[in-house]
């Protein structure tokens, strides 16, 4: 008995030192970004090398807001980034109830449709899709970047909230109609109240995803007014390539939101994905 408890100790313990040497190392790009943004230049090429900043210094991120317009780019990205959470969260939800609650014909065979978009890459998409938004002058526009949220959200966040509704007792379906509640009713009063958590999820994936995108935002913005955090980062790499602490202030700037929106939201991400994968 002490030797199998020996074992399962040894066992635990090697398990957690890998994962926390693997999240260290997953983590120190981080570290080594935030650490140089309250650097001066000189400091961040110091041998051997300072993890503690000396002199602390906030003057990099005053000059991220003010030379780099970055507060402009942040107004601009958290516009995109509403519009595309509001609009996924709401055709999304709508998508997820008639694959999951509804009973309609071909519903099995256009939900397979719908998921086999997932097969498709990007690269495969852009190029016809952006020859359509040409035509209709939706260049230098945010068009693309929204619409599209408005028109189901993306494949895998319907099939994430669908999973979830699925779960959801149809019973209660039932009461309601016998109540004389229609569909609509119903999806508002009762089902998007206890999907809550799928449609939160699928929220944040949502705002991470239009946060970081940077191909999309690069294909259809020109104008350096509209620009976004993503492309005023790479805009920084040219005009002030030398000065590696004041891009390290504006980087720690733009992941800042992804982070607290993550650390709202932790308890949805695990409760929602873990509920979703299980039942339905």
């Amino acid at each position: 008995m002490h030797d199998t408890r020996v074992r399962r100790f040894a066992a635990k313990f090697f398990i957690y030192l890998f994962l926390f040497v693997v999240c260290f190392i997953a983590f120190l790009p981080y570290l080594w970004m935030v650490r140089s943004s309250f650097m001066e230049i000189k400091q961040m090429y110091r041998v051997p090398t300072e993890w503690i900043p000396n002199p602390f210094t906030m003057d990099n991120f005053v000059a991220a807001v003010e030379e780099t317009h970055m507060f402009d780019y942040l107004i601009n990205t958290l516009f995109i980034v509403v519009m595309n959470v509001v609009g996924m969260a709401l055709t999304a939800s709508m998508a997820g109830y008639a694959f999951a609650r509804l009973n309609w014909k071909g519903r099995d065979v256009m939900f397979m449709l719908v998921i086999s978009a997932l097969m498709l890459p990007y690269v495969v998409t852009m190029i016809p899709v952006y020859v359509g938004w040409s035509k209709v002058g939706g260049i230098d526009t945010y068009w693309p970047l929204i619409l599209q949220a408005f028109l189901g959200g993306g494949a895998y966040r319907i099939f994430l909230i669908r999973q979830f509704m699925k779960g959801i007792p149809h019973e209660l379906d039932e009461a309601a109609t016998i109540d004389g509640a229609g569909k609509i009713r119903i999806f508002f009063n009762i089902i998007m109240p206890l999907a809550k958590s799928s449609i939160i999820v699928a929220g944040i994936l949502c705002f991470r995803d239009t946060w970081n995108d940077f191909l999309g935002q690069l294909l259809y913005i020109n104008s350096e007014s509209k620009y976004t955090v993503s492309l005023s980062l790479q805009s920084l790499q040219g005009s002030y390539s030398s000065r590696w602490n004041l891009i390290m202030a504006a980087s720690a700037i733009a992941v800042l939101p992804c982070v607290i929106v993550f650390l709202l939201g932790q308890k949805h991400i695990i409760g929602g994905i873990a509920i979703s994968g299980i039942k339905g």
